[in-house]
């Protein structure tokens, strides 16, 4: 029987367990999939760890990749045996996924199932990010945060196509080597955060922050802007940013600050699409680079969330089924 990786309960990385499930059946408008790989993001551990309100037990996974199986009816445009990726499935943390096949993406030939299940969530949120959230103009100066991860490695790449200059922050040597590779052009400490920038733009700052730090960066990133700037804030790695004085963006300048969320620019099946063709077509033509930091078999899946929680991984962590069918 095919098999699944199960949250019983809230709990630790420990808590996942193995179940044997029956295979989906594809309802109408959806797509059964069997899945080649699954990303793991930060929203499991919080559904899994009882943070987010959830009903247990709970198959995790909102991405990943994989081979069409069967369709249910009313399905247009998706065959059996087409290659087809997504952030917006349920329960991919398993050997089968169902998916809405309109919110299905085409994953071209020239990328590989691991790198398609690893791209859709942080490859349509830089996406996003750098087309709507604030669309990046050639020769804007840019900070964002983060830089050896896995949005922030897309995030460098799609700003240098764009013809920004990228300021970035990592916590180690090791990760200031990968931003660097990425492309960015600075990479500070977090502590330097804004006085390096203040002096990397002639005292100028950012035309814009992109912050999934939250908590902990946001003061800093209100300072690294120029005047007129925007802080996109995306995330809150680091904690929620707690209720604030909007007057401060008139003491800072006339700031803007907005906080997006994917799911808000996966509005119909047309821009998912048009999102999604960018994204992968980049990929597929070498121009970005998808780094996969971390691979688990999906018995692992606990390991994996272990390994993000300690926030020691650079790059995407991904999970992949073993077996046909168990």
């Amino acid at each position: 029987m095919p098999y699944a990786l199960q949250v019983p309960h809230a709990g630790g990385p420990d808590v996942f367990e193995r179940v044997e499930v029956d295979r989906p059946a594809p309802g109408p408008g959806q797509l059964l999939v069997r899945v080649a790989a699954a990303g793991v993001n930060f929203i499991e551990t919080y559904q899994r760890s009882g943070v987010y309100p959830v009903k247990y037990p709970l198959v995790p996974g909102s991405e990943g990749a994989g081979t069409v199986e069967e369709t249910g009816s009313d399905v247009h445009g998706f065959s059996v045996g087409d290659r087809v990726a997504s952030s917006q499935a349920v329960g991919s943390y398993a050997q089968y996924m169902l998916l809405d096949a309109d919110k299905a993406l085409p994953v071209p030939d020239g990328v590989d199932d691991e790198t398609a299940a690893a791209l859709p969530l942080q490859g349509l949120t830089a996406h996003y990010l750098v087309n709507d959230s604030y669309r990046v103009r050639p020769g804007d100066t840019v900070l964002t945060y983060a830089g050896a991860g896995g949005v922030g490695q897309l995030l460098i790449q799609l700003l240098k196509l764009r013809g920004a200059t990228v300021i970035t922050t990592t916590s180690t040597p090791e990760k200031a080597a990968i931003a660097r590779a990425a492309g960015a052009d600075h990479v500070l400490a977090y502590d330097e955060v804004p006085d390096r920038v203040r002096e990397l733009t002639g005292g100028r700052g950012v035309d814009v922050v992109y912050d999934g730090i939250g908590k902990d960066t946001f003061e800093d990133s209100l300072d690294a802007l120029r005047i007129r700037g925007t802080l996109v804030l995306f995330g809150g790695a680091s904690g929620q940013v707690p209720p604030f004085d909007l007057q401060q963006l008139n003491a800072h300048g006339s700031l803007t600050v907005t906080r997006p969320k994917l799911n808000d620019f996966l509005l119909d099946v047309d821009e998912r699409r048009r999102r999604g063709d960018e994204i992968f077509g980049l990929v597929a033509d070498g121009q970005l680079k998808v780094a996969i930091g971390e691979r688990f078999a999906l018995e692992d899946a606990g390991a994996a969330h272990g390994a993000l929680e300690s926030r020691a991984t650079t790059g995407k962590v991904i999970l992949v089924p073993g077996g046909q069918d168990g």
